[in-house]
């Protein structure tokens, strides 16, 4: 049995089921280090526009502890916000056979990267960066220098999908040390809870004042720029014009909230504010909506699985990470230009018009993602990885 240490920042709502199915394996004893307990004010805080914490249980099912921060200001926003130093004893004492550390853009990364190498414990870096973000060109240069020294003393890269596995590769990784660990969600609560509203959407729909025949597409996320929220109240309100079944729904809220609902104005039953919907409450979202829509620059786009494994097909920007992975324009999805409000809201009166393939995009994306980027992918991925920098 490999003894296996992840490393994170903190729990995250994402992460809980791949580490349940870790620890499920026969082959792996998984420990898991969290550096952080964000309170309910940080997740405020983050952009979620609401104080609160995750109604769904994220330390449950495997091994965890949370080390012990130092950091003067203790936060999860800046580098220097997760300081652990212990780390260096932990790992001298314990005897894992590799280490997986979750991104690189905190302090405590660092010392598990330099405790890591200190007591020649493989180490192994999973992310979902990508060439796509917008750079100028002396920030580029600089970090092409600084990766390419860093990530290609990785034992391995665990890479979350094709734009991910790009990046490592262009950053000096070599093929043979890149494995893909896709993003993943619990699938069988989102498929089996999203089952369990089959023959429901016109009474959920009653609830939110929305017309039985109307054709929702749903934006669920912050309400703030990156997210591009405001884009997609324009888009909705000028497909309208060309069909009137076409309705937004909103799920999420931000500091972009007031702007949103003004540049909406008197349509109300155009676009419906939904506001912050906790975990548990999100199947019941993806099952009274027709389409997710997804403007915003990602490194992956996590809503993107959710909405498929709920049978939703999915327009996403073509700066959205998970689109070359999860988006097969006609089959499961279209992708658009970033901030082409006119080819979004043309794609909205496309799908609208043809309600029946939006059921059959919804039933291949759903498929797609159970078949390619589910739980056991993930896990086999880290196998595969973990295999790898052992036995070399």
């Amino acid at each position: 049995m490999r003894r296996l240490l992840i490393v994170s920042t903190h729990p995250i709502q994402y992460h809980t089921p791949w580490y349940q199915a870790l620890s499920q394996h026969p082959d792996i004893a998984l420990t898991v280090y969290f550096c952080h307990r964000a309170s309910a004010q940080e997740q405020g805080a983050a952009g979620f526009g609401v104080n609160f914490e995750w109604d769904i249980p994220l330390l449950e099912g495997y091994r965890y502890e949370f080390l012990t921060n130092i950091a003067r200001e203790p936060s999860i926003a800046h580098f220097n916000g997760l300081d652990t130093p212990e780390i260096f004893d932990r790992l001298r004492a314990e005897r894992f056979d590799a280490v997986i550390v979750s991104g690189w853009n905190y302090k405590a990364a660092w010392q598990t990267f330099f405790a890591c190498w200190s007591n020649r414990i493989p180490v192994m870096v999973r992310g979902d960066s990508h060439l796509h973000t917008r750079r100028n060109l002396p920030k580029r240069i600089a970090k092409y220098l600084f990766y390419r020294a860093f990530l290609s003393r990785m034992d391995a890269a665990l890479a979350v999908g094709k734009w991910s596995s790009e990046y490592y590769a262009h950053y000096g990784v070599p093929k043979d040390r890149i494995s893909v660990v896709p993003h993943v969600v619990d699938e069988d609560r989102f498929f089996h809870e999203t089952s369990m509203f089959a023959g429901q959407q016109a009474e959920l729909r009653k609830l939110w004042n929305i017309d039985e025949d109307a054709v929702v597409f749903m934006f669920c996320g912050k309400l703030i720029e990156k997210k591009h929220p405001l884009d997609f109240i324009q888009a909705v309100l000028i497909a309208r014009q060309s069909n009137d079944h076409i309705v937004g729904l909103v799920v999420g809220d931000g500091p972009l909230r007031k702007a949103a609902e003004a540049a909406t104005g008197p349509s109300r039953n155009t676009i419906v504010f939904a506001g912050f919907q906790n975990q548990s409450q999100l199947p019941s979202m993806y099952a009274l909506s027709d389409v997710i829509v997804l403007l915003s620059e990602e490194t992956w786009g996590l809503v993107i699985n959710e909405a498929m494994l709920s049978g939703l097909p999915a327009i996403v920007s073509d700066q959205v990470g998970c689109g070359p992975d999860l988006v097969i324009p006609g089959v499961t999805g279209s992708v658009f230009p970033i901030g082409d409000v006119e080819a979004l809201a043309q794609l909205m009166v496309n799908y609208a018009e043809q309600p029946q393939k939006i059921r059959s995009m919804g039933a291949n994306a759903q498929k797609h993602v159970l078949d390619h980027y589910g739980i056991r992918q993930a896990v086999n991925g880290v196998i595969e990885s973990l295999e790898y920098v052992i036995t070399r």
